[in-house]
């Protein structure tokens, strides 16, 4: 299995029925932390496979995704990340199915 790393994938979806299915998707890859906002932890086939799910999913000419990578799960993505406020639970890693 290759190296996990950290991502922060958050999205802006124009259509409400494209939304719904974006953050349906983005339920098998991660964790939300945030309103259109995810935590996933991923190996780099994982996130091909992230990837080429929303890629079917969005309108190019409309929607918007932005992907992060905070790096390898070394023990220091807590360092990478600050939050303000109510902090999300720790991620869980779960089965993919597609």
């Amino acid at each position: 299995m290759g190296e996990m790393k950290c991502y922060i994938v958050s999205y802006d979806i124009m259509d409400p029925r494209r939304l719904h299915t974006v953050h349906k998707t983005m339920k098998g890859f991660g964790e939300p932390i945030h309103y259109s906002v995810f935590r996933c932890n991923l190996t780099d086939k994982g996130k091909v496979e992230l990837m080429v799910a929303l890629t079917e999913i969005i309108k190019h000419d409309e929607d918007r995704i932005m992907i992060v990578d905070l790096g390898p799960l070394d023990g220091r993505i807590e360092d990478r990340i600050e939050f303000m406020g109510l902090h999300p639970k720790d991620i869980e890693r779960k089965s993919i199915i597609i």
